[in-house]
């Protein structure tokens, strides 16, 4: 990770972290002493903005990227557990929308090599020309619904800032602007498979109606 991209994601978060409403998120859930029992069966991989600001200051992730990762972790834990429309759900949904609205900024600020999520490591990819997004963007409307879904549940996966979801409207968009190098290739092979085209151009975003299941309580 670049220096200045790793400040920059350090201030980010500490920003967050000192937010009012950030309260419920700073450290572990205490789901022994708060009674909520089913806490460990219904969220696998636990995280908060402390331990994401001590992996920062320690210097455990490779790229912003990662960093996001878990931040966004954060606010789906508290969103899977709590039902949709409760004021926890809620708060996360809010603080999620911020998060995104502040990561995206420091991306364009950034640029590429602030980048792509690491998994496997080793490989670079090259950021996607303007041409190839309008490409993608355009097979994205010739593909079926099936495989469309394949592409947004791969994104959530692996590169979720990519999405925006509007629950109140059951919507996605994919914005490709923010699609990391890796993730871009990865899918717009798959996207080309799908349908052994590479038309013109169209809008960078996509709506996208979905289906939401209702998450545990």
């Amino acid at each position: 990770m670049s220096s200045p991209a790793e400040h920059a994601m350090s201030k980010l978060v500490s920003q967050f972290y000192a937010k009012a409403e950030a309260e419920p998120f700073r450290e572990p859930v205490d789901w022994k002493s708060l009674g909520l029992f089913d806490y460990p069966q219904v969220v696998k991989k636990p995280m908060d903005l402390g331990l994401v600001k001590k992996n920062l200051n320690e210097g455990k992730y490779k790229t912003i990227h990662d960093a996001a990762a878990d931040v966004r972790l954060i606010w789906k834990n508290c969103m899977t557990y709590n039902a949709d429309g409760s004021d926890f759900y809620l708060l996360a949904e809010n603080m999620s929308k911020k998060f995104e609205e502040k990561f995206a900024k420091l991306l364009a600020e950034h640029g590429g090599g602030a980048g792509e999520a690491s998994s496997d490591g080793g490989d670079q990819y090259e950021d996607p020309t303007p041409e190839e997004k309008r490409t993608f963007a355009k097979l994205l409307y010739k593909i079926s619904k099936e495989e469309l879904g394949t592409v947004i549940v791969d994104l959530d996966a692996k590169c979720p800032t990519a999405l925006v979801k509007n629950s109140a409207e059951d919507e996605v968009e994919i914005n490709v602007d923010l699609i990391s190098p890796k993730v871009f290739s990865e899918t717009m092979t798959f996207v080309k498979r799908c349908c052994g085209d590479n038309g013109g151009s169209v809008a960078k975003k996509k709506k996208v109606a979905t289906k939401k299941s209702k998450p545990g309580n």
